[in-house]
C-alpha cells in the first residue's frame, strides 16, 4: 500500500515502465495541466475489515504463544495492537508475549495501555501484580493483586501471587491465609498447599506442615521441592523411621530435580531459613553424600554455578 502523502514520483514508480510511456504518449497523464492530473487511489480498507484482520492475527499469535514461541507470537500480537489499538484484549496478548520472550519492560507498556482502556478488567491488574512480583517487587505487587482481587475474588492463581509476595515481604500470617483461600478455591492447588507448609514451618508448627506436604504428595508424588522440605521436617522430628523415610525422601528429591541441591535456589523458591538450615543438616549425613554429590555435579539453574555448598 503506497501512503496518500506519498509524493507522486514514488506512484509512478509502481507504474510499468511501457504502460508509462504509452500513457504519456496519448496524453492520458498532462503533467503539465494540474486540473488534468492523475490522483492515486489508495485502498484504505473499512473499520470493520481492519478489526476483522487483527482479530484473525490475534488468534494466530495466541495459537503459537500456546507452542510456546514466544517471540514470533509477539510479533504478530505487536501488528494486532496496530490493526486495533483499542482494543484491550490485543495489548494483553502483547504483554502476555513480551513477558514470556523474557521483555518485561515491553509488556509493562502494554498492560499500561490495556488498563488505560480498560481499568475494570481484573486481569490487566493481575498480570501487573505478577509481573511486580517477577520483578522482585513484591510492595508494588500487592495492592496490583488486591485490586485486581476485588474485581475477580474467585482467582485462586491471584491469591497464590499474594502469598508469594508477602512472604517476600516477611508477612508468614497473611501469607498462609492468602495461600489457604488459593487452595480453598482449587483443592488440588498443590503449589498453593506446598507454600502452607513453607509458612507454617517457619513459624514453627512442624506437625502441620508435614501434613500440608503429605497431602502434596498425595496429589503430585513426584514433587521434587515437597519430597525435600518433608525430609527435613522427619528430621527434625526426629526418631529412626523419620530418619530413613527422609534419606529415601531427600535421596529421590535431588535426584528428580538436582537444583534444589543449592542452598540459594531453595532460598529463591521461598523456603525461609529455619527450614533451609534443616535441609542443609539433613543434606550433610553420610547416607546421602552421593545423592549430593551427583545433584552438585548437575545443578544447572539459571545464575548459579556448579559446585556450591548444599
Amino acid at each position: 500500500m503506497v501512503h496518500p502523502a506519498a509524493p507522486l514520483r514514488g506512484i509512478l514508480r509502481l507504474v510499468a515502465p511501457g504502460l508509462l510511456g504509452a500513457a504519456l504518449g496519448t496524453g492520458l497523464i498532462a503533467l503539465g495541466n494540474p486540473a488534468r492530473a492523475l490522483v492515486p487511489y489508495v485502498y484504505l480498507p473499512p473499520a470493520r475489515e481492519m478489526e476483522a484482520a487483527g482479530l484473525g492475527i490475534a488468534q494466530a499469535a495466541a495459537r503459537l504463544l500456546r507452542m510456546g514461541q514466544a517471540e514470533d507470537a509477539a510479533r504478530l500480537a505487536d501488528l494486532t495492537v496496530r490493526l486495533i489499538p483499542s482494543d484491550p484484549r490485543g495489548w494483553i496478548l502483547l504483554a502476555e508475549a513480551e513477558l514470556r520472550s523474557n521483555h518485561p519492560d515491553k509488556a509493562r507498556v502494554a498492560l499500561a495501555r490495556a488498563k488505560q482502556l480498560e481499568p475494570g478488567n481484573a486481569g490487566i491488574w493481575l498480570a501487573e501484580g505478577s509481573l511486580a512480583l517477577r520483578s522482585n517487587e513484591p510492595a508494588r505487587a500487592v495492592p496490583l493483586l488486591r485490586k485486581g482481587l476485588e474485581l475477580d475474588p474467585r482467582n485462586s492463581g491471584a491469591y497464590f501471587d499474594l502469598g508469594n509476595a508477602q512472604i517476600m515481604l516477611n508477612e508468614p500470617g497473611t501469607a498462609l491465609t492468602s495461600f489457604e483461600r488459593a487452595s480453598k478455591l482449587r483443592p488440588d492447588f498443590w503449589e498453593a498447599i506446598n507454600n502452607q507448609g513453607l509458612v507454617l514451618f517457619e513459624l514453627g508448627r512442624q506437625d502441620e506442615a508435614l501434613q500440608r506436604w503429605r497431602q502434596v504428595l498425595k496429589i503430585k508424588p513426584d514433587t521434587a521441592e515437597t519430597s525435600l522440605a518433608m525430609a527435613a521436617g522427619l528430621e527434625v522430628k526426629g526418631g529412626a523411621a523419620n530418619h530413613t523415610e527422609a534419606i529415601r525422601l531427600a535421596s529421590k528429591a535431588l535426584a528428580d530435580d538436582p537444583n534444589y541441591v543449592l542452598d540459594s535456589f531453595r532460598k529463591e523458591q521461598l523456603w525461609g531459613e529455619r527450614l533451609r538450615a534443616a535441609t542443609r543438616a539433613l543434606l550433610a549425613q553420610p547416607e546421602l553424600k552421593a545423592s549430593v554429590d551427583r545433584a552438585s555435579a548437575n545443578a544447572s539453574p539459571a545464575g548459579e554455578t556448579r559446585g556450591e555448598t548444599p
